[in-house]
């Protein structure tokens, strides 16, 4: 498992993970509210800005992140040309385009150790009701590890299905697929049963 976090030291890898998250949801709430698309184009620019600041490298690579929003770029394109709403259209996908990249700037420059201790904060309540929150600060750990993978894994996929024919894979690659996913989690399991399971890691 890789994390998303860039080896690039940043400014903003020092600044504190609640802030960043706090900043996060409220900026792209408030984009839902406008639905000017000069302002959204504007935004966006500023956006990416951000990402060619700290050099070429780190440009590189939040891009390289962002390239898997072009099938929905695609559909929110194809169906607003075809409802003759470009205006519309224009707003969803600079909206869209904006906040997935604010979202993956913050994951960027923020450690994964960092996010845990904000869901960790944010859950005590439910940990004086008896839950365990331990589970929840798993998962995302887990989500925002695995992720990554998978999508690699579907690319290789792709790619060697591409190598033995002409035809797109399409469909054809969602059974090797879901069998990688089933395999992985399987691993990720015993792993965690090997290590005595979420409870005895919660009380360590």
């Amino acid at each position: 498992m890789i994390s998303l976090t860039s080896p690039i030291e940043t400014r903003a890898h020092h600044w504190k993970a609640g802030y960043k998250l706090c900043a996060l949801c409220l900026t792209t709430l408030g984009l839902f509210f406008v639905e000017n698309p000069a302002f959204h184009g504007v935004f966006l620019a500023v956006v990416i800005s951000l990402y060619a600041l700290p050099g070429k490298v780190f440009f590189r690579t939040g891009l390289r992140h962002l390239s898997v929003l072009w099938p929905f770029i695609a559909i929110v394109a194809v169906w607003h040309l075809w409802t003759l709403e470009l205006e519309q259209g224009a707003v969803i996908i600079l909206r869209l385009l904006s906040t997935v990249a604010l979202a993956n700037l913050v994951t960027m420059t923020t450690r994964l150790s960092d996010m845990i201790d904000v869901v960790r904060f944010l859950a005590t309540p439910f940990q004086r009701l008896g839950l365990n929150t331990r589970a929840l600060e798993l998962s995302i750990a887990l989500v925002i590890r695995m992720t990554p993978v998978l999508i690699s894994k579907g690319q290789n996929l792709s790619w060697a299905w591409r190598a033995r024919s002409n035809r797109r894979s399409g469909w054809r690659i969602i059974l090797p697929f879901t069998v990688l996913a089933l395999d992985d989690a399987d691993h990720v399991a015993e792993a965690l049963r090997a290590r005595g399971g979420i409870n005895t890691m919660e009380n360590k």
